[in-house]
């Protein structure tokens, strides 16, 4: 009779068990399915959501609150899907936060359509998607979204910085107007009649969007402007910056208000410090700048974000190594990637 240790700490010891044999053994952990089938067995849905287990610091096995907020990466990679990147994922971005029953979504790049299916069998029949800003492999995903395709769903759409620009309504619309390069406008999407477009101006405070949630923006620095939110709710705060692009040596004082003292903060690491010189003026920043930003604001936590399209499952190794090394704090997001704030 085998005895399965479920919690984190018999997680973490079987996992580095495994990896011990697959090394000797001479196998690539990255081309073998072994960490799939021993995710199954500990009892988790998938390999990445073990992962994010054994990325936690600590090792407790206390069961989790219904109203614990949690993160799901539904979509991680910048600038265009890239299928072929199965480890860490190709999906643009998508971030989902649960709060108890109420979910917020950030950005609806490709992967909101995984999310949207993941809607549908939910009891709730609303959505709130909040954007950091319009461009497309941002929004390119927003009519595959399942609830704004559906009757009976009510969909909140925001977006900061954008009123004297037409607001985001009138953007999208003119995004997906129907010609050669989209077939049905915006107001012929079923949940039409419920669908609501709103406008906020960057640097507001919105307490509005969900019961006991405050949401705090601030501007980043991007290409056509960017918000960067902080989500607060029961005690904890997640922080969502993508995309934004840093000056070496000189901390973003933007970023470092809206990210002080939070348990977790999802930034735009598209780049290595390495790569950088090159790419100055893409509105992008590195991984080591989000780690110097959580150090210099005292954040519990950094999961890296928007990976480049060029940067395979090899390189995202490589760095996801390097990143640990630098601060036991990094999570490197993949998609379909859960993790509990707590």
């Amino acid at each position: 009779m085998v005895t399965i240790d479920l919690s984190a700490a018999g997680a973490k010891k079987a996992a580095t068990r495994l990896r011990d044999f697959l090394s000797a053994a001479g196998i690539d952990l990255k081309q073998t399915h072994a960490y799939e089938a021993l995710a199954r067995t500990l009892g988790y849905a998938n390999w990445n959501t073990l992962q994010a287990t054994l990325s936690t610091p600590g090792d407790s096995a206390e069961p989790k609150s219904a109203a614990t907020m949690s993160v799901t990466f539904w979509g991680v990679r910048g600038s265009f899907p890239t299928p072929n990147h199965v480890i860490y994922g190709g999906n643009t971005s998508c971030v989902e936060i649960a709060l108890g029953d109420t979910s917020l979504i950030f950005d609806a790049g490709t992967g909101i359509r995984f999310c949207g299916e993941a809607y549908l069998r939910r009891q709730t029949r609303s959505a709130v998607v909040l954007l950091s800003h319009c461009h497309w492999d941002h929004i390119i995903g927003l009519s595959f979204f399942a609830p704004i395709q559906t009757e009976g769903w009510r969909v909140r759409v925001l977006a900061g910085g954008l009123a004297d620009r037409g607001g985001v309504g009138a953007i999208l619309a003119n995004a997906y107007a129907p010609g050669p390069t989209y077939p049905h406008p915006l107001k012929n999407w079923y949940a039409k009649d419920t669908t609501s477009y709103e406008d906020f101006e960057v640097g507001d405070v919105l307490t509005d969007v969900a019961p006991g949630v405050v949401i705090r923006t601030a501007a980043l620095n991007h290409q056509n402007g960017a918000t960067g939110y902080r989500i607060e709710a029961g005690g904890k705060s997640v922080c969502y910056v993508t995309d934004t692009e840093h000056v070496p040596g000189k901390p973003d004082q933007n970023v470092l208000g809206l990210i002080k003292d939070a348990d977790l903060v999802i930034y735009n690491a598209t780049f290595t410090d390495e790569e950088f010189p090159s790419k100055v003026g893409w509105g992008h920043s590195t991984w080591q700048e989000g780690v110097r930003l959580c150090k210099a604001a005292n954040a519990k936590r950094l999961a890296l974000f928007h990976h480049d399209p060029d940067h395979d499952d090899a390189f995202m190794a490589r760095l996801e190594d390097e990143a640990r090394n630098a601060w036991d704090g990094v999570i490197v997001a993949r998609d379909s990637m859960v993790l509990d704030v707590n």
